[in-house]
């Protein structure tokens, strides 16, 4: 029965697959026959209007061309506005884990401790709320003008955007521990911080990941974003950089690549979240 479902949500995105290169393909045909007049336009427009083609939007057979020209050699380096693919998602990856990486050494543990004391939650609540919902954008220009640096902002924005799904996550996932346990923990006489890694994480841990697994979403997100703004490296800036110089081909290359790599993240939390979470 399993196995006949995933078999027929195969071929069911099989078909949305072809039935979406079907329709790009229709609507970057040229059309059959043009006037002298339009020929001679679409001449001074440039070699892709020149061969009749609607629009610069390239046809799924170019698309597929630069995809492979982008796989044969991802880590090529030929200066400062011309480097691979795969350098520029290096980079970007980079960024975000050490962002997130920080974010998860600051957020779980102030997790923790808000979660066990009422009397944080009520105090730090307030804080919590009134900066959670800043876009993390908003805090590009203050990053660049403190530390004057476009690679540390970019990291102070990813940092940012993770602290606060795994924060909340936390506090919830530790304020839900069942009492009972808590209980027999208090019973047994052990010390809080022999409770907290022996009782509070295993149970909160499905939880915890649950705010990682957002916050790692949101940076991967946010990493595009704000390469675009501060420029230099990273699958961002490729993407700007590539607007600039009007290839749409390479910019549908870079989209594709930035939903495979956070989908393999998102998959990969994922995977560990189930792993962690506990079945009776």
């Amino acid at each position: 029965m399993q196995f006949s479902l995933r078999l027929r949500a195969t071929l069911l995105s099989a078909l949305l697959l072809a039935l979406l290169l079907l329709v790009w393909q229709i609507g970057t045909t040229p059309p059959p026959a043009q006037s002298v007049v339009a020929d001679e336009y679409a001449k001074l427009l440039g070699s892709a209007a020149a061969s009749g083609q609607k629009t610069a939007f390239p046809r799924p057979i170019e698309f597929a061309e630069k995809l492979m020209e982008a796989a044969s050699s991802p880590f090529y380096n030929r200066g400062p506005n011309d480097k691979g693919l795969g350098i520029q998602l290096a980079y970007s990856i980079g960024r975000v884990a050490l962002g997130f990486g920080l974010a998860a050494l600051i957020a779980i543990p102030l997790g923790f401790l808000i979660g066990m004391s009422a009397l944080l939650t009520k105090a730090l609540n307030p804080f919590i709320q009134v900066l959670k919902p800043v876009s993390p954008l908003a805090w590009m220009p203050l990053a660049l003008f403190t530390v004057k640096d476009s690679s540390v902002s970019s990291i102070f924005v990813i940092f940012i955007c993770s602290v606060w799904p795994m924060l909340m996550n936390t506090a919830f996932g530790v304020a839900s521990v069942r009492k009972e346990w808590l209980d027999v923990a208090k019973t047994l006489e052990l010390k809080p911080l022999r409770c907290a890694i022996s009782v509070i994480l295993p149970a909160a841990a499905p939880t915890i990941m649950t705010g990682m697994r957002i916050s790692i979403g949101i940076a991967w997100l946010v990493i595009v974003a704000a390469e675009m703004l501060v420029g230099g490296t990273g699958i961002g800036y490729f993407v700007w950089n590539e607007w600039n110089n009007l290839s749409i081909s390479n910019i549908l290359v870079a989209v594709l690549l930035i939903g495979l790599v956070g989908m393999a993240l998102d998959a990969g939390f994922a995977k560990l979240q189930t792993t962690l979470t506990y079945k009776e």
